[in-house]
């Protein structure tokens, strides 16, 4: 049972606003370190932490509004000017952060959030209190800005000095008393907390500390994440767009009728040619328009990097700042989460790999603060996304080497290799440039994980380097996954789709320009030699003829001829997911014009299923359709 029955949709709401609100403070206390002073930076954070304990205040959640409420109490001393800002207290106020994000999942499974650490919070109490070991600014010159707070078994210097002088110490603020953090359980005193601290510190007879929340996911969860915020006057265009429909569709009716009472004089005519071109574009419009209801800001996913990679960088002893260009560029909701994972391995890997430490840049006349630029562009139909560093780029030849070392590349393909397919070896499972394996990085997983999921979305991706300037890695992502521009290929006379954004071009395949490499048929392309991959070996069908064409399609890092008897043309396919039944090598369905159901296929899946037999020699290739031939 939740412990919000009945408060359900306020519930909701919070969530969604609170996590924006502190996907916004991550990335303001990032800010905040670089520029210290900034009051304005300092009022908003504050304001954020208010506005999280306010709405936490409402739902009962204790050990949430505890939690705020000191955050908020040492950003109160900053603005104030009673405290300095450090690097030291920025990590005690990130902790919090963290430990105010995990509450957020407490409150998701419909449970009170359990109290934060112990530590954390005599931390945040010593970091209220000028009692961290950083420093304070004193109040008032003179003897009083030296009084030490009284510990245990020592005299009250505080009174001593007041009979002395007769002077009244005004500590800059009270001392608390020390906390007791035992093995087993903690002991927190609340005396000298406010009425707010002492109130949240309550707990309800139901909340059990460390109890786990229900295993499934709740119903109201699964309506907060498939939700989508819309800007009205994107509802407002659709709805326009459907009462233009609306209009149009009664004008055919109306035309339908007079052409079957027996009109069909020219003029009727040309009125049913203008009704269904009206229609189309309005249809056309429409489709557009649903398809921005779709779209989000990829702003929304950048927030969480700068903590991330600020965190990163301290942790390695190194100076990065993560610039963030294009946050407006909108893209499918139904992948930004699936960006989530494959953009943290590159801004880490970045961080961790591509920048030089500060020996290294200084030996190399670089600026200590290194520069790692996270930029989102709409080129066409396409997203685009880079990740850049200025650090020291890539070496090939390191990078065969490694490869070589590691047996994922034997001697005579690291010997063909050229710059791009070295670089593209990091992509290889195992595959990691570390001596020793840390938390950060040398498994060998993470760019794999990267490409894997950018080509389920139907992405590629790209690598640029130059050695001693650093490193690009550009993104490329189709606008929707809704609607895929695909390539229509035949075998005989069955048509198949293919996604374009793994076409390069289009070639004929002529048996005298057809080569035996390596016990496979290939042709040269612009002095590349590439692999002929006849479509119906990877679908397992008999070939009956030799291919006419052949299509240039780039896969990872591995380029090849796909070879085809006909093409069928180029449509924007509206893909139909097939969740109860999905054959192997089949991503999805569509519907052409005339109605025929089309088969969109799965490159990648296709390839994996064939491993090594992906070839075939030039005599198979031939000889078996001689028989048809004749």
């Amino acid at each position: 049972m939740s412990d919000f029955a009945g408060m359900e949709e306020l519930l909701q709401d919070f969530l969604v606003e609170a996590e924006d609100l502190l996907s916004g403070v991550d990335n303001k206390l990032v800010d905040l370190e670089r520029a210290p002073d900034d009051v304005g930076l300092l009022n908003e954070i504050f304001r954020g932490f208010h506005t999280i304990k306010g709405g936490a205040g409402f739902l009962n959640a204790g050990e949430l509004v505890t939690l705020c409420h000191l955050t908020e109490s040492l950003f109160d001393r900053l603005r104030n000017g009673e405290l300095k800002v450090t690097p030291e207290r920025m990590d005690v106020i990130l902790a919090a952060t963290a430990s105010v994000r995990q509450m957020f999942g407490d409150l998701e499974r419909g449970t009170q959030p359990a109290p934060a650490a112990p530590a954390l919070i005599a931390k945040l109490r010593a970091a209220v209190d000028g009692e961290d070991g950083a420093e304070v600014p004193a109040a008032e010159p003179g003897p009083a800005a030296a009084v030490k707070v009284p510990r245990q078994g020592e005299p009250d210097w505080d009174v001593l000095y007041e009979t002395v002088t007769g002077k009244a110490v005004v500590p800059a603020a009270k001392a608390p008393a020390p906390v007791a953090v035992e093995t087993g359980a903690a002991t927190v005193r609340t005396e000298s907390e406010d009425p707010v601290v002492k109130a949240a510190l309550g707990r309800r007879a139901t909340d059990v500390p460390g109890a786990s929340g229900p295993t499934g996911r709740r119903e109201t969860e699964r309506q907060r994440d498939n939700s989508i915020r819309v800007d009205t006057a994107r509802l407002d265009q659709v709805l326009n767009l459907s009462g233009e429909i609306g209009l149009t569709k009664n004008r055919l009716n109306a035309l339908r009728s007079d052409i079957l009472s027996g009109r069909n004089d020219t003029e009727t005519l040309h009125a049913l040619d203008l009704a269904v071109s009206q229609l189309d574009l309005l249809v056309s419009d429409l489709q557009n328009a649903v398809m921005k209801t779709r779209m989000q800001p990829i702003g929304r996913l950048f927030q969480k990097y700068p903590r991330i990679a600020r965190d990163l960088a301290r942790n390695l002893g190194k100076d990065v700042e993560l610039v963030l260009v294009g946050e407006e560029t909108e893209i499918d909701k139904t992948m930004i989460e699936d960006l989530s994972d494959p953009i943290i391995h590159l801004v880490r890997n970045a961080v961790d790999h591509g920048i030089e430490d500060a020996e290294g840049r200084g030996a190399a006349g670089k600026p200590q603060k290194s520069l790692v630029r996270l930029e989102a562009r709409q080129e066409g139909d396409h997203i685009v996304i880079m990740v850049a560093d200025d650090g020291r780029g890539m070496d090939a030849e390191r990078l065969r080497a490694k490869a070589l070392q590691r047996g994922l590349i034997t001697d005579e393909e690291a010997s063909t290799m050229d710059d791009r397919q070295s670089y593209n070896l990091i992509f290889l499972p195992g595959f990691s440039m570390a001596d020793k394996v840390s938390d950060v990085s040398g498994r060998g997983v993470g760019m794999d994980v990267v490409r894997t999921n950018i080509q389920k979305l139907n992405g590629t991706i790209e690598i640029k380097s130059e050695l001693g300037k650093g490193t690009t890695l550009i993104i490329n992502l189709p606008l929707t996954l809704a609607i895929l521009p695909v390539l229509l290929v035949r075998l005989a006379d069955q048509p198949f789709a293919v996604p374009l954004s793994m076409v390069r071009e289009i070639l004929p395949i002529v048996p005298d320009a057809i080569q035996d490499v390596g016990g496979r048929a290939t042709m040269v392309v612009r002095g590349e030699v590439l692999p002929i991959v006849p479509l119906s070996m990877l679908l397992g069908w008999p070939r009956e003829r030799i291919p006419q064409y052949g299509v240039l399609m780039q896969a990872a890092e591995w380029s090849f001829i796909l070879a085809v008897d006909s093409f069928a043309g180029r449509e924007d396919a509206v893909i139909k997911s097939l969740d109860d039944f999905r054959p192997k090598g089949v991503a999805g369905v569509t519907t052409l014009s005339n109605g025929q159901i089309v088969l969109i296929l799965d490159m990648k899946e296709l390839l994996d299923a064939a491993g090594d037999r992906r070839g075939i020699s030039r005599n198979a290739l031939i000889a078996d359709v001689v028989p048809a031939l004749t």
